[in-house]
């Protein structure tokens, strides 16, 4: 029998609880969350005449946690509305409606002993054959299931999320001896298809994979700091994304995860374990002394980090552990990073890193070489492929390289030897490997990853790559064109994949030429194109650097021939002889937010932050995003629309700098089309998707559309509304007078320039040199090149 979620419970409405509850209100699951009933009244609902027995104070707790879920930020939710689809209760009067679930997930306080309980009252009303999980991050899944139903025993395991449950990947499954087999299976499937999580099997130890590394890795750090010649911001600094990690690295991270928390999971991991790096668990003096000050992180507003306020500037200190003051630490500068700093690819980072002479290479041959032994000796005690480990810390931790990628990306066979001169002997299991002539984890043969399998001592393909497509294992062999800012790939079946490379993805001279390749590619002799790439972002939009140079130089006609240029390349997109699909995910900014309003349709990923950003470096979009917003205008009106109204609400999308905080959310700012775009949760399924979408359009029979000269323009009537509104905010100081200048040059273009009469047709050709004029006179000004340096210098918005 197919299983199908149409109805979730979430027992327990904390942080992680209210987060899950909304991430599956996020897919269009409806979603049951209940809490515990208040024990007294507070002082408001006393005020109100209310009793224990009012409906308004039984449900207050699971009510209030969720509000404030929703109004966290990063919110938890992809629309607001979605939080429709959620209904509160309490223990008490609702649990029996839990008969009505496919899935009840436990996410109560973790102790094994309420668990219990909560499960002895789910066994009541729960559905046979329903799922019944736990959300435990620690707690033996096997003492759980003790004295409970077979049923219950049989589709009863660990489902670990990771805070925040919308934002990290990954989703541990941890079977009991009892768990059916087929129940890990569809919960594997159903977590990466529809969740978009990464699946990982885990065992039932202590802290199970992810945790287990990751707190290692830490605490390794913070028992050996004070033999290092380094400060806490340049350990973080060599510990961030430089590594392909996060920004936090590790003591911010440690600040915003709280001291108190991470040193409860270190304490009970030193509890349950007797292996070789238990000692590594403990809690340095230091350490121990912050937890007595309270020094927690930012839950205290100090931990590692304190933020202070000295003359109006703020600063932010860190502590010494020689003094234990907080001490302003010199910015961290590392001769080693101008080696690596035009190096995008983490693999390719990596062995200049360990190679370095200094104490920087000192530290990460240091770090890593334990690291390597510590997950070397837990295999196969926490699991027994070693794939599962490296995607754990993929998707929980963001590491871009889990542990045996980077052992691969530094050698394998080199770093051994170097480890037994530091007495970091990794497993047997690895000498063994070596002697079977395999020196690597991983391998990519014939459009398949590889990993290194222990018990046959061979390479095994990594299970789930059927109905998936990855750009990094098609690039050995599926590459037909290249440059240093894209590579167009084959996908099979007739469809060309081109993928942005730049820094940050921007879109620059390399990408147009690779765009306008890619298009001479598939009109010859293929069916479609799909618009994607695996890096971070999508794309962060045009090289603005490319756009000052110039502008600096006043080589005015060079600039307008480039802005011409890309407005011909996402013509050339739009009126295509072969259907062009847009693959967004991450940010999607200015230019990489054109392309995509130019394709012929995009599959977004949900967290896609999509947006016509050029406002804040005193520009409007000037690759076509204006003129589109004046057409898709046109073709929204209706008639007995007020005109101005929505041409205000496209207006300020622009206007405004408006980034959506969702693909759905998109929809809502008119980046996205109702009706014609969509949106995909699973990353891992984003280009396999995309292809068919585009396969689909080719079968069905494509033709090339024709160029449009029916866009009604609001002219006059538009106009005015933009200087009248412009001018009272420049008066109320509201915008600066530079702000109103380029206010109003998006005003002219959206307006169809200065046509008193409205709703006269125009063309694209009309809309696009309105378009390229406005944007390069305000390239002419003096204050837009200062926004634009500042951006490009500095990294932040200027406004003056």
């Amino acid at each position: 029998m197919t299983r199908r979620i149409k109805k979730v419970a979430v027992l327990g409405s904390g942080v992680m609880g209210s987060g899950i509850a909304c991430h599956f209100a996020n897919i269009g699951v409806e979603v049951l969350l209940i809490d515990i009933v208040p024990r007294e009244l507070n002082d408001k609902e006393k005020a109100a005449g209310l009793t224990l027995e009012s409906k308004a104070v039984r449900n207050r707790i699971v009510n209030d946690s969720l509000k404030n879920s929703l109004k966290s930020k990063p919110s938890p939710i992809y629309h607001p509305s979605f939080a429709n689809r959620i209904t509160t209760g309490n223990f008490d009067d609702d649990l029996s409606r839990i008969k009505d679930c496919d899935w009840v997930i436990e996410v109560v306080i973790e102790r094994l002993d309420i668990k219990k309980s909560v499960f002895e009252n789910v066994e009541k009303y729960r559905k046979p054959g329903s799922l019944i999980t736990t959300n435990t991050s620690g707690i033996s899944v096997e003492d759980m299931i003790e004295g409970r139903s077979d049923d219950f025993q049989q589709h009863f395991c660990g489902t670990h999320f990771f805070n925040p449950p919308r934002y990290l990947q990954l989703f541990e499954i941890i079977p009991t001896s009892k768990t059916k087999p087929e129940v890990m299976d569809f919960l594997s499937g159903y977590a990466s298809k529809f969740l978009g999580k990464t699946p990982v099997l885990a065992k039932n130890t202590p802290a199970f994979i992810a945790n287990r590394i990751g707190t290692f890795s830490i605490m390794e750090l913070f028992n050996n700091v004070k033999n290092l010649d380094l400060t806490i911001p340049e350990i973080d600094k060599l510990t961030g994304p430089v590594i392909g990690r996060a920004k936090s690295a590790t003591f911010r991270t440690a600040d915003l995860v709280g001291l108190d928390t991470l040193v409860h999971v270190a304490n009970n991991i030193k509890a349950d374990t007797n292996d070789e790096a238990n000692e590594q668990f403990g809690i340095p003096d230091y350490l121990q002394k912050m937890l007595e000050n309270k020094w927690l992180g930012s839950k205290t507003k100090q931990g590692f980090f304190k933020k202070v306020v000295e003359d109006g500037k703020k600063k932010f200190l860190s502590i010494d552990f020689k003094t234990m003051k907080y001490v302003e630490a010199p910015k961290p500068r590392f001769s080693v990073f101008k080696k690596t700093k035009d190096i995008d690819d983490v693999r390719k980072r990596m062995p200049i890193l360990f190679a370095d002479d200094t104490k920087v290479g000192n530290f990460y041959r240091q770090s890593f070489y334990k690291l390597f032994q510590f997950v070397s000796n837990r295999i196969p005690e926490i699991s027994d492929e070693i794939y599962k480990v490296d995607d754990a810390m993929n998707a929980g931790f963001g590491w871009k390289l889990g542990p045996f990628q980077t052992w691969d990306a530094v050698g394998v066979p080199e770093t051994v030897k170097a480890m037994e001169k530091t007495g970091n002997k990794p497993a047997q299991w690895i000498y063994d490997m070596l002697d079977a002539g395999i020196t690597a984890f991983y391998k990519v043969e014939s459009g398949l990853k590889y990993f290194y399998d222990i018990p046959s001592k061979s390479y095994k393909a990594v299970p789930g790559q059927e109905g998936r497509l990855s750009l990094e294992v098609l690039r050995e062999s599926n590459v037909l064109w290249e440059n240093t800012g894209v590579s167009i790939f084959d996908l099979g079946d007739g469809v060309l994949n081109i993928e942005f490379h730049t820094k940050m993805n921007t879109v620059g001279q390399d990408v147009l030429v690779g765009l306008n390749k890619a298009l001479d590619m598939a009109e010859a002799d293929y069916s479609a194109l799909v618009i994607s790439n695996e890096g971070e972002h999508f794309s962060a939009g045009a090289n603005v650097g490319m756009i000052y140079m110039l502008a600096i130089e006043q080589e005015w006609e060079d600039l307008d021939m480039a802005v011409q240029w890309f407005q011909k390349t996402v013509m050339r997109l739009r009126y295509s002889s072969v259907p062009v699909i847009a693959a967004p995910h991450g940010m999607t900014l200015g230019g990489g937010c054109e392309i995509c309003m130019h394709s012929d349709k995009v599959v977004a990923h949900a967290e896609t932050y999509m947006g016509l950003v050029e406002f804040g470096v005193g520009l409007i979009p000037g690759g076509g995003g204006t003129k589109e917003f004046v057409v898709r205008l046109s073709d929204e009106l209706k008639n007995g629309d007020i005109r101005t109204n929505a041409f205000l609400n496209r207006y300020l999308s622009i206007g405004q700098a408006k980034i959506s905080t969702s693909a759905y959310e998109a929809f809502d700012l008119g980046y996205l089309r109702k009706g014609q775009d969509e949106v995909i949760v699973s990353r891992a399924h984003h280009l396999a998707y995309a292809k068919q979408a585009a396969l689909n359009l080719a079968e069905k029979g494509y033709t090339k559309p024709v160029m449009r000269k029916d866009i009604k323009v609001l002219g006059l009537e538009a106009l005015g509304l933009v200087y009248v509104g412009a001018d009272g905010f420049t008066t109320g100081n509201y915008m600066s007078e530079h702000d109103k200048l380029i206010a109003e040059k998006l005003g002219w273009v959206m307006a169809g320039g200065e046509i008193s009469q409205a709703l006269t047709e125009v063309s694209e050709h009309y809309l696009l040199n309105l378009e390229r004029k406005a944007f390069l006179e305000l390239c002419m000004q003096r204050k837009t090149l200062e926004r634009i340096q500042s951006l490009i210098t500095k990294g932040k918005i200027l406004r003056n």
